[in-house]
């Protein structure tokens, strides 16, 4: 208990106790990883509280007590991807630190945001510190395979646990990437919504040694190309329009120009086809989109099957719907595909509360006087659209002044997954400063 005492200071250590815990998800086995940090918060006399839908996948909730301003919830999640069939050259749960680099599993996504919140909540603890309001720690299971032991039970069942709060702290943001040549700090401010549909070719099957030129197969081809070669509808959001202006304020002419001009929805898609593969961040940004992700047709080698069906991954933006979706991926594909209701994940996040923004801007300036902040809308699924139901404005902020040879998006989720102990400190400060200041908030 008395070594535990020391991990406010060190969060590369505290980072490397994490990663030795094989968390994989699924089956996620949490539980031994939750309780090592019930045991961390209690050597700084920090009570805290498990909340489980299954005994073996708990979650934690924890509060330093602070002023009258709403409380402040930091949260995170502790289960991991597989590595199965991945080619690493270290331990993934070894939690190795290596030339003052730390390698494993989760050591970006997202045991390493774990471990700085962990550090900045046990140093406000330590400290003392006169904070505004109470801050709360929420580790959570599950977020990788859908939340439903997680972030989505604590929403549903325990929401008084989160009473009061207006603004989080979570996944996914705060890491310097470079865009089109230049530094950024992307914070996440909100995230696209996953819609799953399901959708069926059907037609006359037959022999296969007869031939069937516009048949059932020729149909499908047909719809692919079109997915493959057309996008769905432009749709400039609030949040996209923050995310390229931040960008392009960073960039000199002519690419700034170049940028601004994806706002203008008459030249989006041309000035998309413009960037090249350099415009791929910003078109999911821009269109809701669909890929098709499971093909289940036929069961006999000489046997043409008479129905194909087809499972569709969805993302649509904030201000879209499951049913605009459906509507405009009917007017791209045509008649051909029957689709079955469309089936969303979570609700739409509308547009987000920026009141803490210019905080975590002001914030990240301080630690590092050359950074680019900018507001940035996720195209993936995070463990925010679970607490938005709350009214919950999910931050994606877990500061990493990474060097360039460590790409985010490269390395999560892949083999050798790791992280800098400097870039850890670097986040902690940034955390730990947000808790000290957050009743620094534009708007009501």
């Amino acid at each position: 208990m008395e070594g535990l005492r020391g991990l406010h200071a060190d969060p590369g250590a505290l980072l490397q106790h994490l990663l030795r815990f094989d968390t994989t998800n699924p089956p996620g086995r949490e539980r031994p990883c939750i309780e090592w940090a019930v045991e961390l918060l209690d050597a700084y006399g920090i009570d805290s509280r498990l909340f489980a839908l299954d005994p073996e996948r708990p979650n934690l909730v924890a509060r330093v007590r602070g002023g009258s301003e709403p409380p402040l919830l930091l949260y995170g999640h502790v289960d991991v991807v597989t590595t199965t069939g991945q080619p690493w050259s270290r331990d993934p749960f070894g939690g190795e630190c290596s030339d003052g680099v730390i390698w494993g599993r989760g050591s970006l996504d997202m045991k390493g945001g774990d471990a700085m919140m962990i550090a900045a909540f046990l140093r406000a603890a330590h400290d003392g510190d006169d904070l505004p309001g109470d801050v709360i720690l929420c580790l959570l299971s599950d977020e990788e395979a859908g939340a439903e032991h997680g972030a989505r039970y604590m929403v549903e069942q325990h929401p008084g646990q989160f009473a009061g709060v207006r603004f989080a702290l979570g996944e996914f943001g705060g890491y310097r990437e470079r865009v089109l040549g230049r530094s950024f700090y992307p914070i996440q401010v909100s995230e696209k919504t996953v819609v799953r549909l399901t959708g069926r070719l059907r037609g006359p099957g037959g022999h296969g040694a007869m031939v069937h030129r516009g048949g059932i197969m020729a149909r499908l081809g047909r719809v692919l190309t079109a997915l493959d070669r057309n996008r769905l509808p432009v749709n400039v959001t609030p949040a996209a329009s923050a995310m390229i202006e931040a960008v392009a304020a960073g960039l000199p002419e002519p690419e700034a120009a170049t940028v601004l001009g994806l706002l203008d929805p008459a030249r989006t898609d041309a000035t998309l086809d413009g960037m090249g593969p350099e415009g791929d961040a910003f078109d999911c940004i821009l269109h809701d989109t669909v890929n098709v992700t499971v093909i289940d047709a036929g069961g006999k080698f000489n046997v043409v099957p008479s129905t194909v069906e087809l499972g569709f991954d969805a993302r649509i933006l904030p201000a879209s719907s499951p049913e605009k979706l459906l509507a405009d991926l009917k007017t791209l594909v045509g008649d051909d595909v029957e689709f079955d209701p469309p089936q969303a994940l979570s609700e739409p996040m509308g547009e987000p509360d920026l009141g803490l923004l210019p905080l975590l801007e002001r914030v990240l300036k301080d630690r590092d006087p050359g950074a680019r902040p900018m507001p940035m809308l996720m195209v993936g699924a995070t463990d925010g659209r679970e607490f938005r139901r709350l009214g919950i404005q999910t931050y994606g902020f877990l500061p990493l002044d990474l060097p360039e040879e460590i790409e985010v998006f490269r390395l999560i989720h892949a083999a050798d997954e790791r992280v800098p102990a400097s870039c850890l400190e670097f986040g902690t400060r940034c955390i730990h400063e947000v808790l000290r200041r957050f009743d620094e908030v534009d708007g009501p």
